[in-house]
């Protein structure tokens, strides 16, 4: 065992289900060969959540897929090291046993479901696909939190929200890997299966990446609980250190292509060792402080070979020694098992400081008026032809907008939040003229041209076998920019969202996360609009590029008065940018208002719902589920349709529909007892501020 697998490995009997020893994955390409992981050792043991976190490119998918000996072949990686998955050698094993393992001993959940999952197929064909019943794979997508799994059975993916196909993948992971046990030749490879026949391992790239907090939440519990029931670890990949501290036992953070620092989890977030894991913490941001602050600089290049600590460029503390040679993985603390550290100066922060919500304000402020509005809304509605049941029989109808009104101002920003289903992207795409709406009104200013849209995925959006350049210059032709001018706009686009004018001869693979995003948007800009929308831009970017790209947006908005329409699920995002909440529940808009109004003492449950599952890094804290599920977008619905997962229900709620009742200047809800949903959010905020005022409270001690 290797210097760095001895500090990785911890005390007890547990059994040890993976065994990684000096793992090196060497990419080449045209431009030189990329170091994806540098000598990764790692031990994961029976029943443990172990969390890989890090920036984009810091080498932590390459880990995952080495897990399961899925590295892409057409890359021709070269690969040094071992990687033993109960029993069998992911990288030296043949294809045979390498196919036993996977379907026996392992389960993955990849980060993005809609890829992942086949489009031509049913749900319940694929959960079924290696040959269990159909009432078993009902069982198994009800196991995962799938709400009416024999109307799920009969669907497409791509008729299912982003939060039901993640659930779905993890039936798929968890219910199939080992039911029908291994045939001979799985059994002669070495596969076996988890103690209550399940998969030994999952890994989990990015699970929870563009869900709502609730939603989110939901997932988080899921995971913890099948660990508990069958028995299998999880490695669980992911950027937002709110859902590791959550879940994790230990955390292992990556950066350029190393192990930086690993420990058990209350231990790493309280008291980081490594300057890295200081500035992931610094940059997470949050819905208490959202002026957090990103990592300065930017990582290094995979094809380099640094001479000394691969983060010396971009730490406050490094010296002459960080410069000129590696740091090792050392104790965290000499003489106790509480994980390694690879740096040579190392700093112990302070236990991160827990903070409440802020009071809310007591001033009415009027929602901004900025003008005109570029982009109207009003009393739009869309219904969707479907089909139900078990093999999709059943022709429904689905209500996915009924009856949104909203406006954005010119130079203004509206942020649309809610969970995964409510209605978010339909609005969206109506309001791009991408969907035409059954009944109202959608207006754009007469010289604000067509709305531009920048999606969720940059690395599907954006044409992968075009170089960057030319999909601007496509923009540049409709607007009938010459020829000769062209050059000079596509250097200016690119300029403007901060990258340099030579990536225009860049595909997309060959960029960062960052960087796709911040080319998709110098695209967008391309065609000169003034109003952007924005399809959840920043959920699949680690915490420290989620700052640059939404100081980026706020530098567009102030120095070109480009109005901003953002849908996001993390109400962090939208405080952080938008004037106004636009909040969304079954289609229909339940809170509009000025968002500090908003989130400071939010006027519906549903929203303190949503704010109370937000993560944080408090060790071991799992978020608050909001109970239930929001009710089926088929059929007609009588009363409020968030009455059955409210705790403030009445008679009247469950026969009467509220309207939007104008709560102030600032803001509206759609809640019959809005006047008492705002008090308790008061005498719940006093109440935690005179916890942390008195000593020896919990919230005190925080």
């Amino acid at each position: 065992m290797t210097t760095e697998a001895k500090h990785m490995s911890t005390h007890g009997a547990s059994e040890i289900v993976a065994h990684v020893e000096d793992l090196t994955v060497d990419f080449p390409t045209p431009q030189g060969t990329v170091h994806a992981l540098r000598g990764v050792s790692l031990e994961i043991r029976s029943g443990e959540i172990i969390a890989i976190v890090g920036e984009s490119g810091s080498g932590k998918t390459v880990f995952g897929l080495s897990l399961l000996g899925l590295l892409p072949l057409t890359s021709r990686p070269t690969v040094r090291g071992r990687v033993l998955v109960a029993g069998v050698d992911m990288l030296s094993a043949g294809p045979a046993a390498q196919r036993a393992a996977r379907r026996i001993s392992l389960g993955a959940v990849f980060q993005d479901p809609l890829t992942s999952l086949n489009p031509t197929m049913r749900i319940g064909q694929q959960v079924k696909e290696r040959g269990i019943t159909a009432d078993r794979a009902l069982a198994n997508l009800h196991e995962a939190g799938v709400p009416e799994p024999s109307r799920r059975f009969g669907q497409f993916p791509h008729e299912l929200s982003g939060g039901l196909r993640q659930r779905a993948m993890i039936a798929m992971a968890v219910g199939a890997a080992g039911t029908r046990g291994a045939n001979r030749r799985e059994a002669a490879a070495g596969a076996v299966t988890g103690a209550n026949g399940g998969p030994r391992l999952i890994v989990a790239d990015e699970p929870t990446t563009a869900l709502d907090v609730s939603v989110q939440a939901q997932v988080v519990l899921l995971f913890d609980r099948i660990r508990r029931e069958h028995g299998c670890s999880v490695v669980f990949v992911t950027h937002d250190l709110g859902v590791a501290a959550s879940i994790a036992d230990r955390i292992a953070v990556f950066y350029a292509g190393r192990i930086r620092e690993i420990g058990q989890a209350a231990d790493l977030l309280l008291h980081p060792h490594h300057p890295y894991t200081r500035d992931l913490l610094a940059s997470r941001l949050s819905i208490e402080d959202i002026y957090a602050d990103s990592i300065a600089g930017d990582p290094p290049d995979a094809r380099a070979e640094p001479t000394g600590c691969a983060y010396a460029p971009r730490c406050r503390n490094a010296q002459s020694d960080c410069v000129l040679n590696h740091p090792p993985l050392h104790p965290r603390q000499p003489g106790r098992q509480s994980g390694a550290v690879a740096c040579f100066h190392t700093v112990i922060e302070e236990e991160q400081k827990l903070r409440s919500l802020p009071p809310p304000s007591t001033t009415t402020v009027a929602l901004p008026q900025n003008g005109e509005p570029v982009l109207e809304l009003q009393h739009v509605s869309k219904t969707f032809a479907t089909r139900e049941g078990r093999f999709g029989l059943r022709k429904q109808e689905l209500h996915a907008v009924d009856d949104v009104t909203f406006a954005v101002p010119a130079a203004g920003s509206v942020a649309l939040v809610g969970e995964s289903g409510c209605g978010k992207t339909t609005t969206l795409r109506i309001a791009t003229g991408l969907l035409r709406p059954d009944h109202g009104d959608v207006r754009w200013a007469a010289d604000a041209g067509r709305p531009q849209l920048v999606f969720q995925d940059a690395g599907s959006s954006l044409t992968p076998w075009m170089k960057i350049g030319p999909q601007i210059v496509e923009r540049l032709r409709s607007r009938g920019v010459s020829r000769t001018d062209r050059p000079e706009k596509v250097a200016e686009a690119l300029s403007l969202v901060g990258l340099d004018p030579r990536v225009a001869d860049a595909r997309p693979r060959d960029l960062s996360g960052g960087q796709r995003q911040r080319a998709a948007i110098a695209r967008a800009l391309a065609s000169d609009p003034r109003v952007l929308i924005c399809d959840e831009p920043v959920s699949a970017l680690d915490a420290s590029l989620v700052i640059r790209v939404l100081e980026l947006l706020e530098s567009l908005q102030e120095r070109l008065g480009v109005a901003l329409l953002v849908v996001t699920h993390d109400l962090a995002v939208a405080r952080r940018i938008a004037d106004e909440v636009v909040v969304m529940y079954r289609g229909r808009i339940v809170e509009h208002g000025h968002t500090d109004q908003v989130f400071g003492n939010p006027a519906h449950p549903y929203t303190q719902g949503l704010l109370a599952a937000i993560p944080t890094t408090e060790p071991g804290r799992l978020a608050p589920v909001l109970e239930g599920e929001p009710p089926a977008l088929t059929g007609k619905l009588q009363g409020c349709p968030f009455a059955s997962r409210c705790r403030y229900v009445r008679d009247r709620c469950l026969v009467e529909a509220p309207p939007l009742y104008a709560e102030s200047l600032d803001r509206a809800s759609a809640c019959h007892f809005y006047k008492e949903v705002i008090a308790q959010g008061k005498s719940d905020a006093l109440s935690i501020e005179a916890a942390a005022q008195t000593p020896g409270t919990e919230a005190g001690r925080h």
